[in-house]
């Protein structure tokens, strides 16, 4: 059983609404007449005490509050080495303004380390990363002022959505941060979104129910039609329109790869579930689907443009920001080869994006055998943010190892994600590497 199989049955409706609903790509609030030290109208604080923990029989010191309408912890070491890690968290649904602790260990890596670090609620839940890359350096900007002195290096690391607040907040303030660590990060701005779409339309031509926009009954109608029509209910095993909307999905996602087949049928619902309801940023006009057998689907999908080419192609600091692929900094990004909320292919477009630019000397991407959102070991991790900071800190430290994550052949592999993975965990649907 897939230890994140919870966490994404929760984030399915988070998904569906920000697909029908945040994709308007709207500018953030500005700067208004309330309290700055409060949450903006209509949001709640929800920030509890964090226990500090302990390093060489000292506690460290935990800080927080609130700040531009945004809650905060910082934490700093009782060795601190001048220097902070900010965190960005991902998508969040609902009114209540939470803070994330940074996972899989980066805590706890930081601390010992001697790092002090940072992470924000931001103003707002829902997909709006423009907010969360404003919020982030507001609260780096807040961290420099309360710690002993200023830092004197600043690092970003984020996870899922993150990865988004992550990659536009190296463009949005070059020189503010010294490096990147994404984890599961989603780093191909509105692409992710046409990634949804293309699932859905897809899975329309394939099974001849038209169902875009999706009705306000679409769960409970056109839903399990589709599923029904593709062999996704639990009855029925998938059939031949059933395979090769599976096969269209691991191409859309990256590619054929260990694990891809298992990971297509598990996700298939959840991706279903986030039809999207109207006109968004999204589109397939480009999109050319594969296999074409046996049912040739190019020339019978429906065809989405997108709502707005000015809101999609604009450089604003939007709720879906471009990120360009000029990072100026080393950045190091882990990606689950079987997650589809935030698929491989998001990796291959952020490589590719870079590449344009002539920095791929500053992207190291490395792949995880797993199949669940954001399924990282600390090992993995640590590992990562290691090889990251000596990249950054230590005189004439070479580039770290990678994947090639554009390598076809490469990532067809039954080897594909060995190289990086935690030897001591086995996750479903993967062999176990070669010893060594």
């Amino acid at each position: 059983m897939l230890r994140h199989l919870p966490r994404l049955r929760r984030t399915t409706a988070v998904m569906a609404t920000a697909c029908a609903l945040a994709l308007s790509a709207t500018t953030p609030a500005t700067a208004d007449d309330t309290d700055p030290d409060q949450p903006l109208p209509g949001y709640t604080v929800d920030n509890p005490p964090l226990p500090p923990l302990t390093v060489g029989g000292r506690p460290t010191r935990v800080l927080q509050g609130m700040h531009q309408h945004a809650a905060y912890t910082i934490e700093i070491p009782p060795n601190w080495n001048g220097q902070l890690a900010m965190w960005a968290h991902g998508l969040r649904g609902g009114t209540v303004l939470t803070v994330e602790t940074p996972p899989s260990g980066l805590r706890e890596a930081w601390i010992n380390q001697g790092y002090a670090w940072a992470a924000s609620s931001y103003t707002k839940n829902g997909y709006d990363a423009g907010d969360g890359v404003t919020s982030t350096r507001a609260l780096a900007r807040h961290a420099a002022r309360l710690l002993p002195h200023r830092p004197g290096r600043t690092y970003l690391s984020g996870g899922s959505m993150g990865g988004h607040v992550l990659g536009r907040s190296l463009e949005e303030y070059p020189g503010s941060y010294a490096a990147g660590l994404s984890l599961c990060g989603q780093l191909s701005d509105n692409r992710l979104f046409d990634f949804f779409l293309d699932v859905n339309l897809a899975a329309q031509a394939l099974s001849g129910v038209d169902a875009y926009p999706a009705p306000a009954n679409y769960a409970s109608t056109a839903l399990p039609q589709i599923q029904s029509k593709l062999g996704l209910t639990t009855q029925d095993p998938a059939n031949e329109a059933g395979r090769q909307f599976r096969q269209v999905i691991t191409h859309l996602s990256g590619g054929t790869r260990p694990g891809a087949d298992a990971a297509a049928s598990l996700y298939a619902n959840f991706l279903l579930a986030l039809a999207p309801t109207g006109p968004s940023v999204a589109q397939n006009v480009t999109t050319r689907y594969t296999p074409t057998t046996p049912i040739d689907i190019n020339p019978i999908v429906e065809r989405v443009a997108p709502a707005s080419v000015e809101e999609r192609t604009s450089l604003a600091l939007n709720a879906v920001p471009r990120i360009l692929g000029k990072p100026g900094v080393p950045v190091l990004s882990l990606n689950d080869i079987g997650d589809l909320v935030v698929p491989l292919s998001t990796g291959q477009i952020y490589a590719r994006a870079v590449a344009r630019h002539g920095q791929s000397d500053l992207l190291v991407q490395r792949a995880i055998r797993a199949t669940g959102h954001c399924d990282f070991t600390p090992a993995e991790v640590t590992t990562a943010w290691n090889d990251l900071r000596r990249w950054v800190e230590a005189p004439g430290h070479r580039r770290p190892a990678g994947d090639d994550l554009l390598n076809a052949r490469i990532v067809a592999s039954p080897t594909f994600g060995c190289r990086f993975t935690d030897p001591a965990v086995t996750r479903a649907f993967y062999e176990a590497c070669p010893a060594g």
